[in-house]
């Protein structure tokens, strides 16, 4: 088995050196061949300089890629995944707050079947302001997604190379790559790793990131739920829509017969009648979409289905 370590790199120069050291230590003894990709993610300090040392002094454990500018952490992640060959992809971030030394409990839960394998911060090493805001995001994202998991945020996770492919990463949403992968069938299973506190630089997280992986769970939402048949989001909802709008006039209908309450008078009506047409429109808007979902399979010669495995079977 050949594994590649995904490494996203932002301002990292005090920490590449002893990064280098403890990936050598933990992975000195492996059964497996592994490569480290560092992705230098539009450093302004020295670590595209560092890195490059690296990889001249061993070529044949890193591999380094330099991103024309800072893209993000996802991006990077992407870039990594895109440029690596194992059969089991390793992410992981450059802090040295994930320890690679999980790195081969991780491919071994792998070897047991597994798809992807989660890393979970059991005693996470960071203050209370960062931890509160994640174990809410956590429960969130589980509640909402189906795919209950302790630590999303947990960068530190192991993937087969087969469960990563068929989707791109945006946004805030290498996170929500356990949901993508439950989409094929992924098994999964969430484990603990070691964290440790940062001894160099600091964190680029705030609100602000908060904010977007917020935002980006609607899109997960609907891609893991919806991107095949979006006309029962958009026409349930409109369903819905015009089931209210029915209700409404019928009690206008009501009250005029038998307490005789002019309809027209009524902003009721003016609400009714709008929310029926939004709902109808909402309809259109899904027919719409099936179309574009199915030209988007057919003209690519997309299947809706994935196969994990064949036994004593042919292709003529």
């Amino acid at each position: 088995m050949h594994v590649s370590i995904v490494i996203p790199v932002y301002n990292e120069e005090e920490t590449l050196p002893f990064l280098k050291k403890a990936v050598d230590d933990a992975l000195k003894d492996s059964t497996f061949t592994w490569q480290a990709i560092l992705v230098d993610d539009g450093s302004r300090d020295k670590s595209w300089a560092l890195m490059g040392e690296i990889a001249k002094v061993d070529p044949a454990h890193y591999q380094v890629i330099a991103l024309r500018r800072n893209f993000g952490q996802t991006a990077a992640i992407a870039a990594g995944i895109d440029h690596a060959d194992g059969d089991v992809i390793v992410l992981m971030d450059a802090d040295l707050q994930n320890d690679p030394i999980d790195i081969p409990m991780l491919v071994a839960r792998i070897e047991e079947g597994y798809d992807v394998v989660s890393g979970w911060r059991i005693k996470r090493q960071d203050n209370l302001f960062r931890r509160l805001p994640s174990k809410m995001a956590n429960g969130l994202i589980s509640r909402v997604t189906g795919v209950h998991l302790h630590d999303y945020g947990c960068t530190l996770k192991a993937y087969r190379r087969e469960v990563l492919t068929g989707f791109r990463l945006y946004g805030e949403m290498h996170r929500f790559i356990p949901v993508y992968a439950n989409t094929v069938g992924a098994r999964i299973l969430e484990v603990k790793v070691n964290h440790h506190a940062r001894k160099f630089g600091k964190a680029n997280y705030g609100l602000e990131r908060t904010l977007k992986v917020l935002l980006d769970l609607f899109t997960v939402k609907f891609l893991s739920e919806y991107s095949n048949k979006p006309i029962y989001l958009f026409g349930g909802t409109g369903i819905g829509m015009m089931g209210i709008s029915i209700a409404a006039l019928l009690y206008l209908f009501i009250r005029r017969v038998f307490f005789d309450i002019s309809v027209l008078g009524s902003p009721i009506f003016q609400m009714a009648t709008m929310i029926f047409i939004l709902g109808f429109q909402s309809i259109l808007m899904g027919l719409i979409a099936e179309l574009l979902v199915r030209t988007y399979h057919e003209s690519q010669n997309k299947t809706t289905y994935t196969v994990r495995e064949i036994i004593n079977g042919s292709k003529s």
